[in-house]
């Protein structure tokens, strides 16, 4: 019987105890005595947010699927228990087996957003393992990190052992079985370290170095040895429909965030979108066989016992057998009270025919995501979305049945006047009146418009990369400019407006772009006690503020400076397929307001043809 690693006056001591005892149904369990590699995955935020994660179940199930490798789960625990484990000196253990995570062959953290790398120390400094790599021996773990932020790692590159740069499905046995040749000939950790960075894929942040022009920008950033590769080429899997997928994946005992069954339908976006990260980094877009997901979504309900199920793609509208698909699901599972989630769909006839048949129409909202408040900004990002198009989507919502509606939009976009974020007032306004269009007798309840607004990050890999961020003032300025014109609407009453938390975006500004330097300033922050940085509750401006000026490091650098064309990025030497030549262009076009048709409609060029599959490949003949 499993002994754990926390005894029951503890786990009355927390909030929610349920996070730290493991043996879910589903998780898999082995003798850790007949496995040569013990593989700790973290998601380094609570316990419910990373069970929601669908590319820590895929990966889970993908390496436990090796006889020789058992790999378990960590979460970063939330303050009450943190508190007691530096208190009692216990160090963070897995879920599976309750061993310590300083024990593991490997620690692999996924790294899904810029605002939780504090948590990642904390995790290191729970686990008793250095927090610099370079203070690390063999009796430590080969702390290894992947997901969205590995395509700039900079920031946390004297953290890390190896980062892994693309999708896990390519290169990780190839990984895995170099780690059990090198153990098994009694290679250093270095020596292991340099051979790891030459599988493709593989970036050793500690065999390379940065130096600086005299006003802080990269001069260059090259291999301390010889041998190793200058660029890290991004790692794609083509045949996505037989990729490893978790046919019975691990259900939590409290609610998770997602509490469903997820199927990817397929990765990438035929979009491109100018501000969106996601849309660059994950091209050629992949689809995935409709008769497998109807197959997935049959054994997955059927393992979990869950009552919900949910479309996972970047842009669910663009599946292209999303109509068979989504009419099987209805059918199938009709009068077993199974909820199917569409998330990511435009609003289109289709769309809501299918959602008046999965939604409580009463209760439900419906949310569009126009990005900018007018259309010569849509176009400057590249949206393709029309004011025509929006307007008719929320006319036939509201005679479908639907009275609420939730708008998304992003304030700080580049070339954006105040006349753009009049704009979002103006359009929400318009979109009431399609409500009050339709007779009275016909409608359904109050109508409620609310619209809220993101403030623009630039991101790596995107055209626009090369955008000046604004300061924390000036986007609370904008904000306000859009709050006022909201009060002059004829339909005020209707409408709502909300903005998210410029301090935070500013911050993320940094960690998004920064550079290895940027390293000290997040330890700083951290030994200040800043955690779970993107919780309102937790998070502390003043104490970030504080690590800035301890550490000499210019927010404004990273945030506010403009920056030249051909100024060399920190995160230059990875390739995504996508050519910097493209996104230059991109960047061109979007000053002059000029729109990219999507990859259906036609190549654009931008290079992840070269990876001979997929919708982007099909365009380019």
């Amino acid at each position: 019987m499993r002994k754990l690693a926390l005894n029951d006056d503890i786990l009355l001591k927390v909030e929610k105890p349920a996070r730290y005892i493991g043996n879910e149904v589903n998780s898999v369990n082995k003798d850790s005595s007949k496995v040569d590699i013990r593989f700790a995955m973290c998601f380094p935020d609570v316990y419910e947010i990373g069970m929601s994660h669908l590319g820590i179940q895929i990966l889970y199930n993908m390496l436990n699927q090796r006889e020789d490798v058992w790999c378990e789960r960590v979460y970063s625990p939330w303050i009450d228990l943190d508190k007691i484990l530096r208190e009692e000196n216990i160090p963070l253990f897995a879920l599976e087996s309750q061993d310590p995570v300083k024990q593991f062959d490997f620690l692999g953290i996924t790294i899904q957003y810029e605002m939780c790398y504090t948590n990642i120390l904390q995790i290191l400094d729970l686990s008793q393992i250095p927090i610099h790599s370079e203070d690390r021996t063999w009796e430590y773990p080969i702390v290894i990190g992947g997901g969205p932020c590995t395509y700039n790692p900079e920031p946390l590159a004297e953290f890390f052992d190896l980062f892994y740069i693309g999708e896990g499905e390519t290169v990780y046995d190839e990984l895995l079985d170099l780690y059990k040749t090198c153990r098994a000939e009694g290679t250093s950790r270095e020596e292991f370290l340099q051979r790891a960075a030459c599988i493709e894929g593989i970036y050793a942040p500690g065999l390379y170095e940065a130096s600086y022009h005299k006003d802080g920008t990269l001069k260059s950033f090259v291999p301390r040895i010889p041998g190793i590769p200058t660029k890290i080429k991004k790692q794609v899997f083509m045949d996505v429909t037989n990729a490893s997928y978790p046919m019975a994946p691990i259900v939590p005992f409290i609610k998770a965030t997602q509490d469903r069954v997820v199927l990817e339908i397929q990765r990438g976006c035929i979009r491109g979108c100018r501000f969106c990260q996601a849309g660059m980094l994950y091209r050629p877009t992949r689809e995935r066989d409709v008769e497998t997901l109807k197959e997935y979504a049959r054994t997955m309900l059927k393992n979990t016992g869950h009552e919900e199920i949910s479309l996972s793609s970047l842009s669910s509208s663009d599946y292209s057998e999303l109509k068979e698909l989504v009419n099987f699901l209805i059918e199938e599972f009709q009068g077993e009270g199974i909820n199917i989630s569409l998330p990511s769909l435009r609003i289109d006839a289709f769309s809501l025919d299918v959602m008046s048949k999965v939604q409580d129409i009463k209760k439900s909202s419906l949310t569009f995501a126009p990005e900018a408040g007018s259309q010569r900004l849509r176009d400057v990002i590249n949206k393709g979305l029309t004011e025509e198009s929006i307007l008719e989507g929320a006319g036939q919502a509201f005679e479908g049945g639907w009275s609420k509606v939730k708008l998304y939009f992003m304030l700080g976009l580049p070339t954006e006047a105040d006349e753009d974020m009049k704009g979002i007032a103006v359009l929400s306004d318009k979109i009431a009146r399609k409500y009050y269009e339709i007779p009275k007798e016909e409608r359904h309840g109050k109508c409620q418009i609310t619209a809220s607004s993101s403030f623009f990050v630039p991101k790596p890999f995107t055209p626009f990369q090369w955008a000046s961020m604004c300061s924390n003032e000036e986007y609370i300025r904008r904000a306000y400019v859009v709050k006022h014109a909201f009060q002059e609407q004829l339909n005020k009453k209707s409408l709502k407006y909300n903005w998210h938390d410029a301090d935070v975006t500013v911050l993320e500004g940094v960690f998004a772009r920064g550079d290895r330097r940027v390293g000290k300033v997040i330890e700083e922050a951290y030994r200040l006690g800043c955690l779970y940085d993107s919780w309102t509750e937790t998070f502390s401006n003043e104490k970030w503020i504080e690590a800035f000026c301890n550490t000499k490091t210019d927010i404004g650098f990273y945030t506010t400076r403009k920056r030249d064309l051909d100024e060399l990025f920190p995160w230059d030497f990875i390739d995504i397929g996508v050519s910097r030549n493209f996104l230059k262009k991109e960047w061109e076009r979007a000053k002059h307001g000029r729109i990219t048709p999507n990859c259906r409609r036609g190549c654009s060029g931008c290079g992840a043809a070269q990876f001979g599959g997929g919708v982007c490949y099909e365009g380019a003949n």
